[in-house]
């Protein structure tokens, strides 16, 4: 019990002595250098923000407008990069899709009303044109898709929900990608990346590590989980053919025959591989070249469509992928399944999307 009580004494012994250091003036020690900022940013960030800094004031926000009979207007938001010094502005044609009216933002904060030139569907690519600009900025460095490799780093900046010049970084996740648009018809080669594109990036520059467009931010897909979402971009060689088109027709050819398919999933229950002809639309090629179509009264399926200039024809995309190839103006030579037979017909491969 003596010992405890020694061992109490001890403590409040030292207790006491620090209480008296500090009732007398005496304070810890504080470290009074102040830390100056660091100037540590890695390589690849400097050149990350250089790009920005860079490509940023030629991207804008674009804002459509759109009115339809007995409802509501709408408004649609999306992304969009100067494309030349003339004003005109690439973005995705779903964006301006059905505008009554079309504003751009600049990175300025200059707000300005814009015109459609030209857009088709096909591609999902618009071009707009601005003309009051106190000053036009300088458009984006064209670069080339034909050789991206996967693992590259890529760049986005759009206005993902509104939020104007946003970057997102990644790499490019996959090549040669299809994607579906309208009327039957894919985009090749898409580019898949996993930078981030929201909602609102849609029309937005895809730039390699050296600031140069490599494509249009055009749509994600996302099962919900995290870290599902997948970006895909259409590649700049398919917009140097198609904007140009744009700017001095405002539309682009639709390579056509002059059918109309049937769905798929008649194909499907038939047991038939190829296209199966649903209808001909009167003096076209196609109705030039004797094609027939099915007969629901008789149940006869018609001609099949097989093949196109030997390639195999699987689905209404391959057909339309070689009609593309052929070009108006040309002859495509079809492998056509009829009464059991095979045989070759030649078909002129016109523009399907012109008014007569």
């Amino acid at each position: 019990m003596n010992e405890a009580f020694r061992r109490f004494g001890i403590l409040v012994a030292l207790v006491g002595a620090v209480l008296s250091s500090f009732s007398i003036g005496i304070t810890p020690a504080v470290h009074s250098e102040t830390i100056a900022p660091c100037n540590c940013l890695a390589e690849l960030e400097r050149q990350t923000i250089a790009l920005f800094e860079h490509a940023s004031p030629s991207v804008v926000e674009v804002t459509a407008i759109v009115s339809r009979e007995d409802e509501p207007a709408g408004v649609n938001t999306g992304s969009g990069f100067f494309w030349d010094t003339s004003g005109h502005i690439v973005t995705n044609q779903h964006v301006v899709a059905g505008a009554t009216t079309i504003r751009i933002w600049l990175a300025s904060g200059e707000q300005v009303e814009a015109e459609l030139v030209g857009a088709t569907p096909a591609y999902d690519l618009a071009v707009l044109r601005v003309r009051e600009l106190a000053h036009t900025p300088s458009p984006i460095a064209i670069g080339t898709s034909g050789n991206l490799k996967i693992g590259q780093w890529v760049y986005a900046i759009g206005s993902p929900l509104g939020l104007d010049h946003s970057l997102t970084t990644g790499v490019v996740s996959a090549l040669n990608r299809k994607l579906p648009t309208s009327n039957g018809r894919e985009i090749e080669n898409i580019i898949q990346t996993d930078a981030a594109i929201y909602p609102g990036s849609s029309g937005g520059p895809l730039l390699d590590s050296g600031g140069l467009l490599i494509g249009v931010n055009t749509v994600a897909y996302s099962s919900g989980k995290a870290g599902s979402a997948l970006g895909f971009a259409i590649p700049v060689d398919v917009v140097k053919s198609i904007v140009p088109k744009l700017i001095d027709n405002g539309r682009v050819p639709i390579p056509g025959i002059g059918i109309v398919p049937a769905d798929e999933a008649v194909a499907v229950r038939l047991g038939v591989d190829g296209v199966i002809i649903a209808g001909i639309r009167p003096n076209s090629p196609a109705d030039h070249a004797l094609l027939r179509a099915m007969d629901s009264e008789s149940d006869s399926i018609g001609d099949v469509i097989t093949a196109a200039d030997g390639l195999p024809v699987h689905s209404v995309f391959d057909l339309a992928t070689q009609l593309e190839h052929t070009g108006v103006g040309h002859t495509i030579t079809l492998g056509i399944k009829r009464d059991g037979r095979d045989v070759d017909v030649n078909v002129e491969v016109v523009d399907i999307g012109r008014q007569p």
